[in-house]
């Protein structure tokens, strides 16, 4: 191995004791190519088992929690005890090649299409719509329900332990449902779930204390809790810089093991409510760094790009686009060969690259998502 890229293969406690192999983690992305019964297939057990072998971490796809949160056509299932064999399925595939098993977990909200959700109930923090045409109005969330979806959460934790997962990542990015409460474009409730920033936090902090409870109550190993959030949203009212600040000082006194920022680019600038000349991450990283670790992630394709990342300060560095493109991209950095890593998809490659056909369709239907798709 080049000694330049010798940093990003030391390991790292995630704080539970449980030791990552090396910085490299895979990033959560949708795969559109489960069964219509929300169970894993075997195209997809093939497409995490290719990309478990260098990582030292994966985390899955989103996995809703309850029916009326399934937020894509192929997505897979974690809303009953039904689905434990499925997720246990991928949770082996996983770390029998020596990775850590994250479970990502979420509910859609006003995101879902409302034909994956029950009598087309399409549910959020309020009745606004996400902008865009054609997008459903949600119904507003009553106090009960809001309750139940925060058990849930703790419910699907536990089926994630029961499945053998060394942990879960929540998920309150991308505009689902818990930015959805968080968001003052969708959360315009007058009562104890909205209102006020304070008021926005009390959903996901509620969701966090409940998934930390159900690890309390299940967990005979070490399990590691992570959380996933955007830093900005482009809408007016919409999230600042300053609001998500208000979310990582809350976030980090929940004492979780990871905060993972999710972003296209790593390196991209903040929009508004913070110094707009800085990298969001580094603004991030720099508030709360040192209290829970940072994952960063975004257009990371070469090993010059991780290297530049890690020296940041963020100490785990996630790879999306990057390993679906290059499946080996990380034990060609090991082996120094790191000048043979693939940064561009092949419209050639989708059996070598053992891609379930879903996925590739959304690919190569999708000019400008990946290189090399124009």
């Amino acid at each position: 191995m080049n000694s330049k890229y010798t940093p990003l293969f030391e390991s790292f406690n995630l704080g539970k004791g449980l030791e990552v192999k090396n910085r490299l983690v895979m990033a959560p992305m949708t795969n559109f190519s489960s069964n219509p019964d929300g169970t894993v297939t075997d195209a997809e057990v093939k497409y995490y088992e290719r990309r478990s072998n260098g990582v030292g971490m994966v985390i899955t796809a989103c996995t809703y929690v309850t029916a009326n949160g399934k937020g894509f056509h192929g997505e897979f299932g974690a809303d009953t005890d039904e689905m434990i064999p499925s997720l246990r399925r991928l949770a082996s595939a996983i770390k029998a090649k020596g990775a850590i098993a994250i479970l990502q977990i979420f509910h859609g909200g006003r995101e879902v299409p409302p034909e994956l959700v029950p009598n087309g109930d399409v549910v959020s923090a309020g009745n606004i719509p996400s902008e865009g045409e054609g997008k459903p109005v949600p119904r507003q969330l009553t106090e009960k329900e809001i309750e139940s979806i925060i058990l849930d959460f703790g419910e699907t934790t536990r089926r994630a332990i029961e499945a053998g997962f060394d942990g879960v990542e929540i998920h309150g990015a991308n505009g689902y449902l818990l930015q959805q409460f968080f968001s003052p474009h969708s959360n315009r409730r007058e009562d104890k779930w909205g209102g006020t920033l304070e008021k926005r936090l009390t959903f996901p902090l509620a969701v966090v204390d409940e998934v930390k409870k159900a690890v309390a109550e299940h967990a005979k190993n070490p399990f590691i809790v992570g959380y996933r959030f955007s830093p900005e949203e482009p809408e007016t009212p919409g999230i600042t810089m300053d609001d998500t600040l208000a979310l990582v000082d809350g976030l980090a006194k929940k004492n979780l093991d990871y905060l993972h920022v999710s972003l296209m680019d790593f390196w991209s600038k903040a929009r508004r409510g913070a110094e707009v000349e800085r990298a969001r991450i580094e603004i991030i990283k720099e508030r709360v760094g040192d209290q829970v670790p940072v994952i960063g992630v975004g257009s990371i394709y070469t090993a010059d790009d991780a290297i530049k990342a890690f020296q940041s300060g963020v100490p785990l560095i996630a790879l999306g686009r990057e390993l679906i493109i290059d499946p080996e991209w990380v034990q060609k950095v090991e082996q120094g060969r790191e000048s043979k890593i693939i940064t561009k998809i092949n419209k050639d490659n989708q059996q070598q690259l053992e891609i379930p056909d879903p996925l590739w369709q959304a690919i190569i239907h999708s000019p400008g998502w990946f290189p090399g798709i124009e």
